[in-house]
């Protein structure tokens, strides 16, 4: 009897000592489990105004910087500029030797002044009956060729004055004096930098959001503390079939800092929205349907939720609102590649 109660006894230690080591392996193995979840990060919901910008490279440009040239050739005969100079239109900026086109002028007018008395006494003998049409034809059109002759060589002479076309700075003097100048010479280059042009070429995919009036913002890479806000003045009406872009331009009066060609940097703002749904880009992904997601946490659990987007810029990502989407959602925004949906995960 004693024999058959121990047996007993032993069998129910034996029985309840496995049940303690499974229940020990099972936590153990629960445990295990919990620490081999993948590891992420997550972040909230939230609604917060949300701007999109276009941002291209443009260039400082104005109408107002040319290189003012010899139109005739001849000796430099003064300079009367110089660099850094602030000239106004109608300056004399430098004159060529145009003493050649003054004899010849001189020439000219003394044979006038005969074919003008030969043209009266062939009148006189016409009007007496005398003279014949003909030669008087031909007194008339040979003071209408020195007259001809004489226009011309005073417009060349004209041009042996060069003077400023516009009110401006002399930038650079290329001539000297004393040198001979051709047709096309260099001599000085004049600015007037007071009214420049913003230029940028914009993709075409964005010509549809982009009129005259509307608002863009101006910064510079060598100038980081120079931002403007400029209002656009004209659209291209022609897409440059090289790279599909379309020209915008933007005027700046009053202008003392910018210099042609600076590299200035465009902003254009084509969507703002008060208040939506803004997530981290990095939070996106998109299955092999084509479809953009992200993951929320659930009860410890991932969960796959399909996702509008609106626009992406600056790491932030508009979406439509969705009724799967809690405002108290926790999104999961890094270590979501190791995880599928009803995936149990570990929040760092």
């Amino acid at each position: 009897m004693k024999t058959t109660k121990a047996k007993i006894f032993g069998f129910a230690f034996l029985v309840g000592s496995l049940l303690v080591l499974q229940s020990c392996g099972e936590e153990v193995k629960e445990e295990k489990e919990v620490d081999q979840a993948p590891l992420v990060h997550v972040s909230e919901i939230k609604m917060k105004p949300f701007t999109h910008e276009i941002r291209v490279q443009g260039t400082v440009e104005t109408d107002q910087d040319i290189i003012l040239n010899s139109e005739m050739g001849g000796l430099i005969m003064k300079i009367n500029v110089k660099a850094g100079q602030t000239i106004s239109k109608g300056t004399v900026i430098a004159s060529i030797d145009a003493s050649i086109l003054a004899s010849n002028l001189v020439e000219l007018q003394t044979q006038l002044e005969h074919a003008k008395y030969m043209l009266d006494k062939q009148v006189q003998l016409n009007k007496k009956g005398v003279g014949s049409e003909m030669n008087l034809e031909t007194a008339k059109n040979q003071v209408r060729t020195l007259e001809t002759k004489i226009n011309s060589l005073g417009t060349q002479s004209g041009k042996a004055i060069i003077r400023a076309p516009f009110t401006g700075v002399i930038d650079q003097v290329f001539a000297k004096e004393g040198q001979m100048a051709g047709p096309a010479s260099p001599i000085v280059r004049l600015v007037n930098n007071s009214k420049v042009d913003i230029i940028a070429m914009v993709s075409e995919k964005h010509l549809s959001k982009i009129k005259v009036g509307t608002e863009i913002n101006v910064t510079f890479p060598n100038y980081s503390d120079t931002s403007i806000d400029l209002t656009i003045t004209n659209v291209g009406n022609y897409i440059e079939p090289t790279n599909r872009t379309f020209r915008i331009m933007a005027a700046v009066d009053k202008n003392e800092v910018l210099l042609p060609n600076m590299l200035a940097e465009v902003r254009v703002t084509d969507l703002y929205v008060p208040m939506g749904v803004v997530i981290p880009s990095t939070s996106v992904q998109r299955d092999q349907e084509g479809e953009d997601f992200i993951y929320i946490i659930v009860n410890g659990k991932s969960q796959k939720v399909i996702i509008n987007v609106i626009e992406k810029f600056n790491g932030e990502t508009l979406i439509k609102d969705s009724k799967e989407i809690g405002k108290d959602a926790q999104i999961v925004i890094k270590g979501a590649k190791g995880i599928v949906d009803g995936t149990a995960i570990r929040l760092k």
